[in-house]
Parts: C-alpha cells; sequence; structure tokens
C-alpha cells in the first residue's frame, strides 16, 4: 500500500518501532515528538493517517484533534496513549477520532487499523470520482437529450420532485430510456452520494427474484455458504429502481409491499428485521390499470408506488428531438470507435425524420452506430441507413376510372384505400401493436378495431 503517515510521539523507541513496521508495508512515515511540531506539519501536508499520542510536550493530543478540526484537514486520525479511560476513550472518539489505543498494544493490531483505514480512504476517493462523473453527467439532465415541450415537463417534473422520497413510477415503451430518467432523479436529489441500485424485474428468474432483493444468511439454503446482502441492503440510503415492474410474480409484489408499508427487511434464513432507508423509483412499458384488471398486478401495489406518475413519450412524438439526438451520437460514436464523422446528410436525416422509431431511442443510437461503422466519408449518407429504414416511401394508390364520375362514390372509394393502406403501414411499423398503431394514426383503439374489421384487414 502507499500513503503517508505521521507519528507524533515523544516515546522515542515506540515511534521508531511503529515507523519500521509501517514503513514495510508500504506507507511513507514521519515521526515528531512534539505536539506543536505535528500540528504545524499536519497544517503544511497531507497525510492519510495521523497517529498521535495524548500526554505530549507542546500541544496534547485533544488540542491537535481540535486543531484538526478546525482547519477540516482530511486526515484518520488515531489516539494512543499509556493512560487509557473509557472516559478518554469516549472524549476522543466524539472529538472525530477514527480509532482509540490503549498502550501496550500489538504492532500487528495497530498495523490492522491503519490498513483498514485506508483502505476505506480509497473507497472513498474512487467513490468521490464516481459521484463527480456521475455529477458531471447528469447535473443540468446533460444525460437526456432534448428540447421538445414533452421533455422540458418532464425536466422540470423531476426537479420538483427529486428532493422527495416519494415513491416514482415511469411510464415509457421499450427504448425510451426509462433507467436513465431514473438515474436523473435520483442524481438530482440528497441521496446523490449514496448507491443507485438497478435490477431489471424481468431479468431476473422468479425463484431468484426473492434472494436478490433480501440477501440471505449462511445456511440459508442449500448452496448458501456465506451470507449475502440483498438489494434492499446495497440501496441503504439511496435509490433502488425496479426495472419492468409489472414482470414481478404476485407473490413477490405481496412482500414488496409489506417492504414499503415497514421499511423493514429480513434476510432469508434470518429471525431479525432490519430497518432500511430507500427511496423506490419502478418503470413499466405497460399499462398497469389493464394488467390489474387481468389481475397480474396488485392494486395496492400499484397505489404505493404510483405517487408520482412520469410519461416518457415515444421518440415520435418528439422528432424535433432527433437531430440533437444524432448530433450525440455521432460525437459519442466517434470517441468510441476512432472515426471523424462530422455531419449527417440532408437525405439521409430527412429518411429519418419520417420514421416512426418504434424501439424509439436505443433503435436510433443503434442506427447511427451502424451508419458510423460504415461510413468512409465525413458525412452520413442516406446509403449508410438500415434500409429497414431507408425504403422509398410507396405512394398512397388511388385509381381513378376511365368512365366514372360519380365524385361522391370515389371519394368514399379513395378515402376507403387510403385508410387501408395507412393502417396497414401504421401495423406493420408497430409489429402488428394494435395500441401503439392507433397512437400512430391519431385514432382510438375503437376505431381502429372497426376500421380493421369493416375493412377486412
Amino acid at each position: 500500500m502507499t500513503g503517508r503517515i505521521l507519528i507524533i510521539e515523544d516515546e522515542l523507541n515506540l515511534a521508531d518501532v511503529l515507523k519500521y513496521v509501517l514503513s514495510q508495508e508500504g506507507y511513507m512515515v514521519e515521526c515528531v515528538s512534539d505536539g506543536r511540531d505535528g500540528a504545524d506539519l499536519m497544517t503544511g501536508n497531507e497525510y492519510e493517517v495521523v497517529i498521535c499520542d495524548i500526554r505530549l510536550p507542546g500541544l496534547n493530543g485533544f488540542e491537535i484533534l481540535r486543531h484538526k478540526n478546525e482547519l477540516n484537514l482530511n486526515c484518520s486520525f488515531i489516539m494512543i496513549t499509556a493512560y487509557g479511560s473509557v472516559e478518554d476513550a469516549v472524549k476522543a472518539i466524539k472529538n472525530g477520532a477514527d480509532e482509540y489505543i490503549t498502550k501496550p498494544f500489538l504492532n500487528e493490531d495497530l498495523v490492522l487499523k491503519v490498513n483498514r483505514i485506508m483502505k476505506y480512504r480509497e473507497i472513498e476517493r474512487q467513490n468521490k470520482l464516481l459521484r463527480t462523473e456521475v455529477s458531471n453527467k447528469y447535473s443540468g439532465f446533460n444525460g437526456i437529450i432534448g428540447k421538445s415541450d414533452e421533455m422540458i415537463q418532464i425536466f422540470d417534473l423531476i426537479k420538483k420532485i427529486a428532493k422527495y422520497d416519494s415513491p416514482v413510477l415511469i411510464y415509457g415503451a421499450s427504448g425510451t430510456g426509462k433507467e436513465l430518467f431514473a438515474k436523473a432523479i435520483h442524481y438530482n436529489s440528497p441521496r446523490c452520494n449514496n448507491p443507485f441500485v438497478a435490477i431489471n424485474c424481468g431479468a431476473v428468474p422468479e425463484g431468484l427474484l426473492e434472494s436478490e432483493f433480501y440477501g440471505y444468511c449462511k445456511g440459508a439454503f442449500t448452496g448458501a455458504q456465506s451470507e449475502k446482502k440483498g438489494l434492499f441492503e446495497q440501496a441503504e440510503g439511496g435509490t433502488l429502481f425496479l426495472d419492468e415492474i409489472s414482470e414481478m410474480g404476485l407473490n413477490l409484489q405481496v412482500k414488496l409491499l409489506r417492504v414499503l408499508q415497514e421499511n423493514e427487511i429480513r434476510r432469508l434464513g434470518d429471525i431479525k428485521t432490519k430497518k432500511i432507508n430507500i427511496r423506490f423509483i419502478a418503470s413499466t412499458n405497460k399499462i398497469l390499470e389493464k394488467e390489474i384488471e387481468k389481475r397480474t398486478f396488485r392494486e395496492d401495489l400499484y397505489y404505493r408506488l404510483n405517487v408520482v406518475e412520469i410519461k416518457i413519450p415515444p421518440l415520435s412524438n418528439r422528432k424535433e428531438d432527433i437531430p440533437l439526438l444524432i448530433e450525440h451520437f455521432i460525437g459519442d460514436c466517434n470517441k468510441r470507435f476512432g472515426k471523424s464523422i462530422k455531419d449527417i446528410s440532408e437525405k439521409a436525416l430527412d429518411i429519418l425524420l419520417n420514421y416512426n422509431w418504434p424501439g424509439n431511442v436505443r433503435e436510433l443510437e443503434h442506427v447511427i452506430q451502424r451508419a458510423i461503422v460504415l461510413c468512409e466519408e465525413d458525412i452520413i449518407q442516406a446509403k449508410h441507413i438500415d434500409s429497414k429504414i431507408n425504403n422509398d416511401k410507396e405512394a398512397l394508390k388511388i385509381e381513378v376510372p376511365d368512365n366514372n364520375f360519380d365524385l361522391k362514390k370515389l371519394l368514399n372509394d379513395s378515402k376507403k384505400s387510403i385508410e387501408t393502406q395507412l393502417i396497414e403501414k401504421a401495423l406493420e411499423v408497430t409489429n402488428n401493436n394494435r395500441t401503439e398503431a392507433a397512437k400512430l394514426l391519431g385514432i382510438s383503439h375503437r376505431a381502429l378495431m372497426y376500421k380493421i374489421n369493416d375493412y377486412e384487414i
């Protein structure tokens, strides 16, 4: 290990021994015997750990500890003394000491404490770097691209709700980026320095979900060789994101409801419960009211989760965001693939703007990735767009007979022909999802079903 340590100890033999032992561990160690000298060194240098005796010439250990606190120095503090008492130990810990050791002590015990502190500090350092990166990514919603009215309204809503702990239910079709919105809520909240833990409820087998959520004790079941923290404990102090909550079985829904009500859990195989402090955010691509009608989702859990509702619009409803997203994906792919694509041609952009994007933002990202991989120029052309998207649009076929000038009948026949072609195209784009097709056509589901039956589509 590496790291700087300051030993403030007036018993010179002990100081020399500690310096040797800790140096063997790879630490850079300095020693002083006077308290005031030690305080001065702490002021002008950065130390990971300070090991300090209580009784010292110049300043005593408690005065040095107060000096550290007043200057808000970023170092851990270990207090040692030959005159140990419960009162001194309590006073040291209350005043911010990380450890308190009474002489005589084993060198191995001190080394163990120092190593543990150093490991903790390294974890904290990594977490701080990660939080900085995440903060830069999500501050101001830089991680979510959009300027459409729908997106601005969602950004404003997130800013309002982020500071509260109310559960949030996010609706959105596959590929709209539901987890990105959940992270934006978390990283704009007071919980931003604590964990964000996500689980896709449809990706874990039903039989394993309970142990994933609750964790288990050693010996709780065959194969449980050691204890394991569940997702609830991993998310302590932070946010648990339940992606595709509609895929969770009814049995586990009951238990999740209890956790939401009681804020406590019990590991598998344990007899004790444990209080938890986490925020819940759930998402789904299904209409939960219909799942309730089908008895596949509990109504009481729905109302517990749906305190605040966010509906992410499909990409087809915010096409003004497509140029922004394309620009973002081009920049991202250039870095990832070592390319230098500058822009996209007007014809290629027009193709993308006229496509209905059933796969939403994720599909657009994949299309741009493919185009960049294929592009050997500095501008993405229409030929680089996936052939499934880059199809010449078929003209609507309206036949005008040579010997029939009955305008009323002709208009009725043309209306039927146009509607038939549009419905067939909408069903093709949405993979025969009639609900989504109705949305694309701007009519109700009932009206669509009537036309499908009437036109024998």
